[in-house]
């Protein structure tokens, strides 16, 4: 609106409702253009953000059904209340039978009842727990000589497999000594040495005697391996938690059921792939209706003509995942199903949405079961049993491709200099050693004193390596064993470069005796091989694929076998494994959705711009006509007092004639 409230005075004519009207007339045009522009796009940018929400949507089934364990879900059934069962992903549908005789125990032990826990002092010296070939001592004086002090100790020692409390039975108190595990060979034994000497009596300290001579201790409950009969087989174990007898299975043991096998039945949930396959369809229409809906045309109304009609965005991610939907996997020449189309999952004719026949899905995935996940998911096959196939890389491109091995794997291993004897002495100038194990150092390893057949001073130096915590922590460990010369040998239980067994430091007599000096072992060697005619890297079993190839990102690992030609590696990427790629395509940063809503967004900022420059042109046109009509006013003014002043001369010139 005109900002000069004096525009028309002089004119009466050339008034701000005037100038109004002007930029208005100038204004309308453009601004319903814009307006109409405007709510086109944003209209089109909404409906675009539903189509996006529904390609989003449709990813999650999709990446369900690329992984290869949604086709290995198992459900587990038990007959009896005396055992439970869980699996994970490497387990295998079976029927078997289950009897449970007797559970896994650890064994508790007892003292003789004490006035109070705190004051009276049951004596002083060593306790020495031996626990699975395991001995720990524990000094008590003055400081721990009673019920609480000697508890603590016991519980200080995280290392000692034994735990101990104090209970009140309502007539004194008692020390209660319980083995922290399950398991005949969790026993526990306990020498004293007492600083009365004597070391087996029932006073002092040796009250707490639990030896073969000496059972001071009252066992409230024996240790006991659990024992069960599984498909008829007798079967003992030293926990009631069992998870290495079927692959994949673990069974945990609750009773007994003596006498009553009891059926562990472990299937393919079924139910839990056709829901995700029906969830996936459900998502893919929902996104073919929205375009269906939305690109109708109208013959007789071509301005109603829906917001996709044209729109080569939305056409090109439609065909782009209607192409994947139709294809024949790649890789799936010879099995019995090789796409969508032969599970019952087929596109109507009239619609062109996808139609379920779960029937027929059922029945192939009964049938199929792995050629129904390859369909689906990412999936790698080799021919040679020996080789396993781990996994692909986002740039491994599916095919087939041969694997040749130039150099298979070893272990890092250490051999004596010299034989055992048939007997042999451990004491003060042999019994301890450091070594380390692919590179992680032990603490001061000390084998216990006495005197020792060769098989026995195997097991002893295996268990003591077993039980040192610093190598338990790093993950590492390795198998002590006599070769053909009865050489001792320590062999790493990884493979490749990396692994090595090297002694750091040995006693006097040790490599006399054990034939054991401060020095290295040889290395392991990794696997070398080319995988589809091009050198691939090996590390420890695994072979990669070479950057930059088809198979970049492949890795198989090579399990033992023989150098030369190890057949052939197939990679095969199924439909939801394809969908999701494509779909995290279309959001990328230059991806189809991405930059569609990037098109739109810049066509509303430009009519923003648009406004804002239409916004500066009216104004200068309104600025422009105010001057032009005070301009003008100002000459309609003057003219109009010219005229007044002739008018008034004429007047004045009449009067003085009729005066004559």
């Amino acid at each position: 609106m005109a900002n000069v409230s004096s525009v028309g005075i002089g004119s009466g004519v050339l008034t701000s409702d005037l100038i109004d009207q002007l930029v208005s007339a100038e204004r309308t045009p453009t601004e319903n253009r814009l307006n109409s522009r405007e709510e086109s796009v944003t209209a089109e940018l909404s409906l675009f953000a539903q189509i996006q929400s529904a390609v989003t949507d449709i990813r999650l089934p999709a990446r369900n059904l690329a992984n290869p364990d949604t086709f290995n879900e198992l459900t587990v059934n038990t007959g009896s209340s005396a055992f439970t069962a869980s699996t994970n992903s490497k387990a295998i549908a079976g029927n078997y039978t289950l009897e449970v005789t007797s559970l896994a125990k650890s064994q508790s032990l007892s003292s003789g009842t004490f006035a109070d826990s705190d004051t009276t002092q049951v004596g002083e010296g060593t306790l020495a727990f031996t626990i699975d070939g395991v001995t720990t001592n524990l000094a008590i004086n003055s400081s721990n000589n009673t019920l609480d002090g000697i508890a603590s100790a016991i519980n200080e020692e995280s290392a000692l497999g034994a735990s101990a409390t104090v209970i009140n039975n309502g007539s004194g108190y008692q020390l209660v000594i319980t083995s922290s595990e399950t398991g005949v060979a969790k026993a526990i034994e306990i020498n004293v040495t007492d600083s009365d000497g004597n070391n087996i009596d029932g006073t002092g300290l040796s009250q707490l005697s639990y030896t073969t001579g000496a059972q001071n201790l009252i066992q409230n409950q024996a240790a006991t391996d659990a024992s069960f009969n599984f498909n008829g087989i007798a079967i003992t174990r030293t926990s009631n938690t069992v998870d290495d007898l079927v692959e994949g299975l673990t069974i945990e043991l609750k009773g007994t059921n003596t006498g009553s096998p009891a059926s562990l039945t472990v299937e393919r949930d079924d139910d839990v792939v056709v829901e995700k396959v029906q969830e996936f369809v459900d998502k893919y229409n929902a996104l073919r209706a929205l375009i269906v809906e939305n690109s109708q045309i109208d013959p007789s109304n071509p301005a109603a003509a829906g917001l996709l009609v044209g729109d080569t965005a939305t056409r090109s991610i439609s065909n782009q995942i209607r192409n994947i939907l139709g294809r024949t996997i790649e890789g799936l020449g010879n099995d019995p199903v090789r796409g969508l189309a032969e599970l019952g999952i087929s596109t109507n004719n009239d619609t062109g949405n996808l139609q379920f026949n779960e029937a027929e899905f059922r029945e192939k995935l009964e049938s199929s079961p792995e050629s129904v996940a390859a369909v689906f998911s990412k999936q790698g096959r080799t021919t040679d049993g020996q080789i396993e196939f781990l996994r692909a890389g986002s740039d491994t491109k599916p095919g087939s491709y041969d694997i040749n091995v130039t150099q298979l794997s070893t272990k890092g291993a250490f051999t004596g200099a010299s034989a055992l004897a048939a007997s042999t002495v451990i004491d003060g100038d042999n019994d301890t050693f450091t070594l380390s194990i692919d590179g992680n150092s032990s603490a001061t390893i000390t084998l216990t004193a006495g005197t020792y057949n060769q098989a026995d001073l195997v097991a002893e130096i295996q268990s003591q390596i077993n039980a040192d915590q610093s190598l338990s922590n790093a993950g590492v460990s390795l198998v002590v064993a006599l070769d053909g010369s009865n050489q001792l040998t320590f062999t790493s239980d990884s493979y490749g470069s990396n692994s090595q067994v090297q002694f750091l430091g040995v006693d006097a007599t040790t490599l006399t005796t054990l034939g054991i000096d401060a020095v290295a072992g040889t290395a392991g060697l990794d696997v070398e091989g080319t995988i589809n005619g091009v050198a691939a890297t090996g590390t420890g079993q695994v072979l990669s694929g070479a950057s930059g190839t088809d198979v970049a990102g492949l890795l198989v690992e090579i399990q033992g076998g023989a150098t030369g030609s190890r057949g052939s590696v197939s990679y095969i990427e199924g439909v939801g494994e394809k969908l999701v790629d494509l779909i995290n395509n279309f959001l990328s940063v230059d991806g189809t959705i991405t930059a569609k809503n990037e098109r739109l967004n810049s066509e509303l900022d430009s009519i923003a711009l648009s406004r804002a420059k239409l916004e500066e042109r009216l104004t200068n046109l309104e600025s422009n006509l105010v001057r032009q009509f005070t301009a003008a006013d100002i000459l309609i003014a003057q003219l109009n007092s010219t005229q007044d002043f002739i008018k008034g001369q004429l007047e004045a010139l009449a009067g003085t004639g009729s005066d004559d």
